[in-house]
């Protein structure tokens, strides 16, 4: 398969699109591939509204905790659907060509909802600490305009400073090829086509990525230490296997997203390959958000409830 490639001794200024290779390198595979990813888009759009429909129908998940989850239901499919549509695309039409702008549009949604599902990660985290460390608190603490407030601040709290990385990765020139050896423009693959010293976007990339999410998951972790040492005082097995049962799900789900994402991002430059970078990266943005619906729903009797009366299953 041939691409047009602009190389290094062409003027800078002639980038005006990119070449996405996705997964260009497995030519028998299209077909499987585009079948693949086709099924898990649809398990993604069908299990997340599954969930949002139930969380909102159902009396009996009238609560913050289901509050939170529909709102990261919601996120997942707007999530993925910044990346698999285009996956989709590629390899349905093998047209790989991408504008500069459409390229940078893609990344800054990525980047906002990628910062989203941290801060909204941490959120539910506090929520768990609030039900189990102070059930007598719950209901004024988490009422519901504190819990839209912080439904509020964990979509919103990331875009200034994603718009403001995307404008300064994109300020670059590009002339070491414009081939991005990715399924998506995110940011490791981009930083490899420009020209000269990089350093400076690098370390914005590492105290970016403490800030969304370093600081988000070491939050979890101390919500999360107070909430085991707590169960592990309940006077009875009962009390705390139901207490862990409500907070495994979403530990899982903690160390799946933040696991891949921080070996992603905060990875020196120098180890970085296309193949690992694109593992990593379908799994965060791919995998976890179709395993979402099935740990939250198989893991929780309250939501398998919920969804046997929404399909009438006795």
């Amino acid at each position: 398969m041939k691409f047009t490639e602009i190389r290094a001794e062409d003027n800078a200024s002639t980038v005006t699109e990119f070449l996405l290779l996705g997964f260009s390198d497995l030519p028998n595979l299209q077909g499987i591939l585009f079948g693949m990813f086709s099924i898990i888009y649809l398990i993604i759009l069908v299990g997340n509204s599954f969930i949002i429909v139930i969380t909102r129908i159902d009396p009996a998940l009238q609560k913050p905790m289901y509050f939170f989850l529909a709102n990261f239901s919601s996120l997942e499919i707007c999530y993925v659907s910044v990346t698999l549509p285009r996956i989709l695309f590629s390899i349905a039409t093998q047209e790989r060509k991408i504008s500069v702008l459409s390229c940078a549009t893609q990344l800054c949604f990525f980047l906002m909802l990628a910062a989203t599902e941290c801060f909204l990660l941490a959120v539910m985290s506090y929520d768990r600490y609030v039900a189990i460390c102070n059930p007598l608190h719950y209901p004024l603490v988490m009422n519901p305009t504190k819990c839209t407030q912080l439904a509020a601040a964990s979509w919103l709290g990331g875009i200034p400073v994603q718009i403001g990385q995307t404008c300064q990765i994109f300020s670059l020139h590009f002339c070491n090829s414009n081939q991005i050896n990715h399924f998506l423009c995110d940011i490791p693959p981009i930083l490899k086509l420009a020209c000269g010293d990089t350093s400076i976007n690098e370390l914005s990339v590492y105290l970016v990525a403490i800030l969304f999410a370093a600081v988000p998951f070491m939050l979890i972790l101390a919500s999360y230490g107070k909430i085991i040492a707590t169960i592990l005082k309940l006077p009875t097995a009962t009390g705390r296997a139901k207490a862990f049962s409500t907070c495994s799900s979403h530990l899982l789900v903690v160390f799946l997203f933040f696991g891949s994402a921080t070996i992603t991002y905060l990875r020196p430059k120098s180890t970085h390959s296309p193949g690992t970078d694109k593992l990593f990266s379908l799994f965060y943005s791919i995998v976890t958000p179709m395993l979402n619906p099935l740990i939250y729903s198989l893991r929780n009797k309250e939501v398998i409830a919920a969804l046997r009366k929404l399909l009438r299953i006795k």
